[in-house]
């Protein structure tokens, strides 16, 4: 299917709301704004700014480029398309990846009149962003996937580790499974997990029969020990493994235990989207894992190529619908421009990545689609839903 296909659907298609993309209501006449400092995409009288980290750590500026890339796409489809008007101009904002670089970007763009705030990537400085944002009056649609940065008026556009589990549960649930367990790295990274896996479960009613967590080989070997008789006598039937580097270990450790894949449903993170260790462990075959479907991406794959010479980042997907909303005339020309009530609407919008909706405090939902793993490749299980 073609870009503009696929695009042309984004936030139309979504009824709740009646979110359009012409001029819609506009306030008063043309104002002058201050000169914007930045690369800029569109013509539209609404100013965005996009924070994004462009220097720096070589590895990070190059996602943020990506992103960047993706809105500027965005942009040309709007201002290629006669059925949609267009609302705003985006400015781009170097953060690099400090938190003063941030909050000296998010003051430059409020000084220069920004409706609005789309970015930054890191949690950290998403919450600087969102503080002199807040002060200011002025909504921010951040790109961090670490709940403790939103807040009201500071929205995340990502998958969330809440939204994650509490789908990939729920689809455990519905195979059956009654009594789950979770096995979680003492890293950030796994305590963001555990605190994901208990409240899914609680928010589920769920039976969570035991956390374990682990800091080096010789605490997995123990965890596994203590989970084997549990498992040989029926007394869990489902098992949250979802660290990506370590999920193959601890299933080939249950496997040597006696414990055959297929025994217990192992259930992954969305983080083991695509990684080749996770589809090449026999020991996994059968485990389930959220996931952003892919089709939204293969859809600005080809234009980005052309356009860029290269495939866009994982996350460029965000930025493209994070520009395309920000466009959606009642949004940008609404009074005031991007009410937070019309931003949380229950229904949500769909986005290059398909149905998401923004939380009152901040944070959001997906639509995720269930994956199952097959040696050497994942299919899916089940379509998107929230």
């Amino acid at each position: 299917m073609g870009l503009g296909i696929v695009a042309a659907a984004i936030l139309a298609g979504c009824s709740a709301g009646n979110f359009n993309f012409g001029p819609g209501s506009t306030s008063g006449g043309p104002t002058t704004m201050p000169t914007a400092a930045g690369k800029s995409f569109g013509k539209g009288p609404v100013r965005v700014a996009l924070l994004l980290p462009l220097s720096g750590d070589a590895n990070i500026a190059s996602v943020g480029q990506s992103l960047a890339n993706a809105s500027e796409l965005a942009i040309q489809f709007v201002e290629t398309n006669p059925n949609i008007g267009e609302n705003i101009t985006v400015v781009l904002k170097d953060t690099g990846t400090s938190v003063p670089g941030a909050t000296q970007a998010a003051q430059q763009a409020l000084g220069e009149g920004a409706s609005l705030i789309l970015g930054p990537l890191r949690a950290d400085q998403v919450t600087a962003v969102g503080q002199v944002a807040k002060a200011a009056g002025v909504p921010v649609i951040g790109f961090s996937n670490n709940s403790g940065a939103a807040s009201p008026g500071v929205y995340l556009l990502n998958v969330l580790p809440e939204s994650e589990v509490k789908r990939s549960m729920g689809y455990a649930n519905k195979l059956g499974k009654k009594a789950f367990a979770g096995v979680f790295p003492t890293t950030d990274f796994g305590r963001i997990q555990e605190g994901a896996f208990r409240q899914a479960t609680a928010d589920l009613g769920l039976n969570a029969r035991a956390v374990y967590n682990f800091s080096s080989e010789a605490e997995a070997r123990n965890v596994v020990t203590q989970l084997v008789p549990m498992l040989q006598a029926g007394q869990l039937d489902a098992l949250f493994i979802p660290d990506r580097a370590t999920a193959p270990s601890l299933a080939n450790l249950l496997n040597e235990a006696g414990i055959p894949p297929g025994k217990v449903q192992l259930i992954g993170s969305a983080d083991w989207d695509g990684d080749p260790a996770i589809l090449n462990t026999t020991a996994l075959a059968g485990a389930i894992f959220p996931a952003v479907d892919d089709a939204g991406y293969n859809a600005l794959l080809p234009e980005y190529q052309a356009k860029f010479g290269s495939a866009p980042h994982k996350l460029a997907t965000i930025a493209y619908t994070a520009t395309i909303l920000a466009n959606a005339g009642s949004l940008a020309n609404g009074t005031p421009k991007y009410d937070r009530a019309q931003l949380t609407l229950p229904a949500g919008f769909n986005g290059r990545d398909g149905v998401f909706r923004f939380l009152a405090d901040g944070r959001s939902e997906y639509a995720l689609v269930i994956k199952q793993v097959a040696i050497g490749s994942a299919s899916i299980a089940e379509a998107a839903k929230l």
